[in-house]
């Protein structure tokens, strides 16, 4: 991949021209490379995903795990414009119409991203920003290190309210899908 440019706007054109085996992502048209996950982190995931996509066998959502491309349009960006193209860990959709090309090009239902001392500042500022004014409904942020998940839900006022966080002893229930129960004690348990 190229050096990014300080004066230049990278989209998703940009993107699809870099490397396959170099993890990056494009927020606010600024690229971030992306170091491979922890083994801990990979876990969690791993295990958020398995009940998340257990839950949606024969229901018209689906979840997806990272690598998978999300990208979020502002205004009024063509697919190829588009400066926003981000990896979540796992992600809920539920428009299928929206899943072409790379990934999926809309707002998700749900998103999780799982920090790292790498990611933690984007996870909880960039993307959560950015996650907020695109509209996605229930944004969490999981915490290996200290065992515990902050949900955010969008209000009414389309800002997300004080976080909700859950522990490693919780079941925790979906805000956004009332009857899928996380048990986090298995998320965190191989830790």
């Amino acid at each position: 991949m190229p050096l990014p440019s300080q004066q230049r706007k990278y989209t998703y054109t940009d993107y699809l021209t870099w490397p396959e085996d170099e993890s990056c992502e494009i927020i606010d048209g600024v690229p971030y490379m992306q170091a491979a996950p922890s083994w801990q982190h990979q876990s969690i995931t791993g295990e958020l995903y398995r009940q998340i996509s257990n839950y949606f066998v024969n229901k018209p959502c689906r979840a997806f795990a990272a690598p998978f491309d999300l990208c979020l349009a502002e205004y009024n960006e063509t697919d190829d414009e588009i400066s926003n193209v981000v990896q979540p860990d796992v992600v809920v959709v539920c428009d299928e119409s929206k899943l072409r090309k790379t990934g999926y090009f809309g707002v998700p239902t749900l998103i999780i991203e799982t920090t790292s001392p790498a990611t933690s500042r984007r996870d909880r500022v960039s993307k959560f920003n950015m996650y907020e004014k695109a509209g996605v409904k229930e944004y969490w942020i999981v915490d290996p290190e200290g065992k515990f998940v902050n949900v955010f839900i969008l209000q009414q006022n389309k800002r997300y309210g004080r976080p909700e966080t859950y522990t490693d002893e919780n079941k925790m229930q979906i805000a956004t899908f009332p009857d899928l129960i996380i048990d986090l004690n298995t998320v965190f348990a191989n830790l």
